[in-house]
């Protein structure tokens, strides 16, 4: 069994990659961080659907949560202000709002300083239509 949390996340997309870079220097949380092509997807029981559509963050135990709960489970891992700011955004409606700016950002990786191509979410032009 695992002892500490797991944050996956796309490392083919330079602004996943820029983002966790940032994340992990400046919140710090308490997990491990790994590319979801270097990861035992099975051994997390996390599909690569879900890998390449959300940041999953997989809990000791093997709960995933995805998205902007992932988002605030990072920042409750890490403790202190960064704490608060994960409480918040589990509350709603800002949960709510947190949730649609995720997939807004997910779905537009591509065109975010440091996205590229390789960046595109399956699915999300078709989506868009």
């Amino acid at each position: 069994m695992r002892m500490r949390p797991v944050l996956i996340f796309d490392g083919d997309c330079g602004f996943c990659t820029t983002s966790v870079d940032v994340v992990q220097r400046l919140v710090r949380p308490r997990c491990e961080v790994v590319a979801w092509q270097h990861a035992d997807l099975e051994s997390l029981r996390v599909t690569e659907e879900r890998a390449r559509h959300e940041a999953p963050w997989v809990t000791p135990t093997g709960r995933a949560y995805g998205g902007a709960r992932a988002v605030a489970k990072v920042l409750l891992s890490a403790g202190g202000v960064w704490s608060v700011l994960g409480a918040v955004l589990t509350l709603p409606p800002v949960r709510w709002a947190a949730h649609g700016v995720y997939r807004l950002v997910a779905d537009n990786r591509g065109r975010l300083p440091g996205g590229t191509a390789a960046c595109a979410v399956p699915g999300a032009q078709a989506r868009r239509a």
